[in-house]
Parts: structure tokens; C-alpha cells; sequence
């Protein structure tokens, strides 16, 4: 299974753990899961942590951009396509469209408005949680 990541999921799980942090990592422990990034997202992934104002400890920043580096599977994605509500969205869904992601989880109502032929899901963290964590007991987030 293939599934990209938003941005605001990734710093939800860094500044507050929970549900995006159980997600996330319940993804990367699954060996029949591939996190799904673009080179755009990577660059945006580091320069949104890497933000002062978010104020991530450095070794909390540390973590989470090692497993970024680590964890993720980078494809390319020759180009975005037109989403005029929010242009950076746009790297998410060329991103899921390219790889084929069977899920994009986002925490943005703006994907709502995507209507792309993809067969990608667009679902919040409590969906995921909910439709792909949740009906093994035991081996999902906030077990």
C-alpha cells in the first residue's frame, strides 16, 4: 500500500503526538507500506520543521527529519497539476496521482474541493485511523 503524507499531518505528529504521530509511525512499521514523497514535499517536509516559530527542541526536529529521510519512498513526479485553490496542494496530489497512492492523508479541507481522476483516498488522520489502523485490534495508533 502506498499513502503521502501532508505536510500539516507531519508537524501535528511532531508538536503534538497523538493520533498523526500514531499514524505515521504505525505506517513505517507496516513492511507492506510505503510513505510516498516527492522531492518538492521532502524540500517542504525540512523547511517547515525547520521553522523557528514552530519551536521543535533540535533533537525533536532531529527525529522527525531523520525518519523523514529514512522512511519515506521518493518517486518523481514530472508535474503538478492545476489545483488554483491552494498551488502548494498541488504537489500532494501529483504526488498521489504519480505513485498511484491508495491513500492521501491530509488534515487540509481544501482537498475536498479535488476532483482528479485519481482512485486515491483523501481522508483525514481519523479516518485513516479509523478505516486502515483500526480494524486489526492491537496494532494500530493509540492502542
Amino acid at each position: 500500500m502506498k499513502v503521502v503524507i501532508d505536510t500539516n499531518v507531519v508537524v501535528s505528529a511532531a508538536l503534538r503526538g497523538r493520533d498523526p504521530e500514531g499514524i505515521i509511525l504505525w505506517v513505517v512499521a507496516q513492511s507492506d507500506w510505503q510513505w510516498i514523497v516527492s522531492r518538492e514535499i521532502l524540500v517542504e517536509y525540512r523547511e517547515v520543521l525547520g521553522r523557528e516559530r514552530l519551536r521543535l527542541p533540535p533533537g525533536l526536529r532531529a527525529r522527525w527529519l531523520d525518519l523523514v529521510e529514512r522512511r519515506t519512498t521518493p518517486i518523481a513526479v514530472p508535474t503538478a497539476p492545476d489545483f488554483p485553490r491552494d498551488p502548494k496542494d498541488a504537489l500532494f496530489l501529483a504526488c498521489a496521482l504519480t505513485a498511484q497512492a491508495d491513500y492521501l492523508v491530509t488534515g487540509d479541507k481544501d482537498f475536498t474541493a479535488a476532483r482528479l481522476p485519481v482512485t486515491t483516498q483523501i481522508v483525514s488522520v481519523a479516518q485513516f485511523k479509523r478505516l486502515v489502523c483500526a480494524p486489526t485490534p492491537g496494532t494500530g495508533p493509540g492502542r
